[in-house]
């Protein structure tokens, strides 16, 4: 896991693998991989919730909620509001710079290990897509607007997306977004997805698996293999609940109703990305998620909207 040397227990919480030097697998789990490789992502982001309809964004209702979360955590330490939509992505580059500079990792970035990189988050992705379809049952659901689907239609056996749901603040109005394009819908959807990926990956790994470590074996004194384990359950449950209750500027709120079948499979999703986070790094581990949203919504769009 993420995290600095611990001299009372000797370990380092960073990856629990070790490549061969300078071997693709050893190099693309390197944090500066991650700030290179994640970069365009965070670009297709920023610019993506800009373009696709400003009055929603006015509302927050095309952010991610963990990307909401670090807007008001910085703007309590003291950001400006002019600042705070350029804060979250400053953030994820300073603590992957911190980390390469833990880590004491080469600085390069080889160019030609960009494209293996995307498609080995495709591939890791599908394993999420098998298990998705597995897991939902093809019941259809029908006018519900407490539940933002894709497009807000019918659904049938759906690919469940891990960034579905808090990937709005505001739930949207089920007329606002019946009456929207497909393509339109589709697009917010990816952008979302996207978002879900780098900023739901920092918070729920990088910062909360590094926390829960140095909670439960540094200060409760739970062994380390333990601490590992209870650490990827307890933020793979929270990854899972966060997309059914929303916690935004003190207010709980619910996303959609609580369904055991997505919450578990959310939360197995949640114990793979964090295995993924554990062996690859954090690069691949957001890129897998970013990629599995888009493919989900892809997916639902063109087999499952009615």
């Amino acid at each position: 896991m993420a995290g600095p040397k611990n001299s009372k227990h000797g370990y380092m919480t960073s990856q629990l693998l070790n490549f061969a030097p300078d071997s693709y697998l050893e190099r693309t789990s390197r944090p500066i991989y991650a700030i290179v490789f994640l970069l365009p992502f965070i670009v297709f982001y920023e610019i993506g919730t800009i373009l696709i309809n400003t009055d929603l964004l006015n509302q927050s209702q095309v952010r991610v909620v963990a990307f909401v979360w670090l807007q008001r955590f910085l703007e309590y330490l003291g950001a400006g509001s002019r600042f705070a939509w350029a804060a979250p992505p400053l953030v994820v580059i300073v603590i992957l710079t911190g980390l390469q500079l833990a880590s004491r990792k080469p600085w390069y970035f080889c160019l030609g290990d960009y494209a293996p990189m995307v498609l080995e988050c495709m591939l890791l992705a599908v394993p999420l897509i098998v298990l998705s379809l597995f897991c939902n049952s093809p019941v259809p659901r029908r006018d519900d607007p407490a539940r933002p689907d894709s497009n807000n239609l019918t659904v049938m056996a759906r690919v469940v997306e891990p960034g579905e749901g808090p990937a709005q603040t505001v739930p949207f109005d089920g007329r606002l977004a019946a009456s929207r394009p497909i393509a339109h819908s589709l697009m917010a959807n990816v952008v979302t997805g996207v978002g879900a990926g780098i900023y739901e990956e920092l918070v729920f790994r990088l910062i909360l698996i590094c926390l829960l470590m140095v909670l439960l074996q540094d200060v409760i004194g739970v062994s380390h293999n333990n601490a590992i384990v209870l650490s990827v359950l307890i933020s793979a449950a929270l990854f899972s609940a966060h997309h059914h209750i929303i916690y935004i500027d003190g207010h709980l709120g619910r996303s959609f109703p609580f369904n055991w079948t997505e919450f578990g499979f959310r939360t197995l999703a949640g114990v793979y990305f964090a295995g993924l986070f554990a062996i690859r790094g954090f690069g691949i581990t957001a890129g897998t998620h970013a990629f599995y949203d888009i493919i989900a919504t892809i997916i639902n769009a063109s087999f499952f909207a009615r």
